[in-house]
């Protein structure tokens, strides 16, 4: 249970419960974090238009590389959460989720692409404090997806980063969507 409590749909104004039911249809249920950030709804608005937003513009970069930066992510700072809700976009994306329990061994697994592991390195690099990100690191991943990509990179990280970070403090845990419990929507 979060340290805060979600706000239930019976104790939602008008404009929560649509924002409830948007993501009840696209994600098979209300994803928590949205739930307990509605106690701030100026800040709950932002969020989930830079959120949209976000997801929109980030087409730069293979949704394979992407996907598994930001679930590194997840992995490095323990958000079970994260794990959960990016398990499951992959899943819908098509990727192959049965390499994710090779994530820590990214570096020697041939799971993993050459594209794959340079993203992977670079979430690990954005996520250790102080951060360890290195000119040859960016230099290495301009090579290979150019200065957009690499921006779209670094954004997707660094977002991931705050996700996951508010969800750990706020202790908000696994709902579901892998197993199925929480989303309902059928597989492509």
């Amino acid at each position: 249970m979060p340290r805060i409590p979600a706000v239930k749909t019976a104790e939602a104004g008008f404009l929560l419960k649509l924002f409830y039911r948007f993501a009840g249809k696209r994600f098979g249920a209300v994803p928590e974090p949205m739930a307990v950030y509605a106690h701030h709804p100026a800040l709950l608005r932002a969020n989930g238009m830079h959120e949209m937003m976000a997801e929109k513009a980030s087409k730069t970069l293979p949704s394979n590389v992407r996907e598994l930066a930001v679930y590194r992510v997840a992995t490095q700072l323990g958000c079970s959460w994260c794990i959960d809700f990016g398990t499951m976009l992959q899943l819908h994306e098509g990727l192959d989720i049965e390499r994710l329990k090779n994530i820590d061994d990214y570096a020697k697994s041939p799971a993993f692409t050459d594209q794959e592991r340079l993203a992977l390195a670079y979430a690990d690099a954005m996520t250790a404090s102080p951060v360890t990100a290195t000119d040859e690191q960016v230099a290495e991943l301009e090579r290979e997806f150019g200065r957009k990509g690499v921006i779209e990179l670094t954004y997707q990280i660094g977002l991931e980063n705050m996700r996951a970070r508010m969800n750990s403090a706020l202790d908000i845990t696994a709902q579901g969507f892998t197993s199925g419990d929480a989303c309902k929507i059928p597989l492509p």
